[in-house]
């Protein structure tokens, strides 16, 4: 139970901290060329999108991975009930 917790808060820090540190990257570079919402935008979009897709791939990945083990175990419960 603490490993989920621990995974769902790092997965959280993460989707909101990585793109907050780029957002802010981002606004640091429009503040140096004039060009304000583009960089700070795009670049919190970028990684927020990234974000998401790693925890869906993670999440697909794991429900593979269960399935896979859920069904290895059919012919030995069959054979031992």
């Amino acid at each position: 139970m603490r490993q989920g917790a621990g995974d769902a808060f790092s997965t959280s820090f993460e989707l909101i901290a990585t793109p907050l540190i780029f957002g802010l990257i981002g606004w640091y570079l429009d503040s140096r060329i004039g060009t304000f919402p583009l960089f700070t935008l795009a670049m919190a979009g970028v990684a927020l999108a990234y974000g998401v897709w790693k925890l869906y791939s993670q999440y697909v990945e794991s429900m593979d991975e269960l399935l896979e083990q859920r069904r290895s175990g059919y012919g030995q419960e069959a054979s031992h009930g």
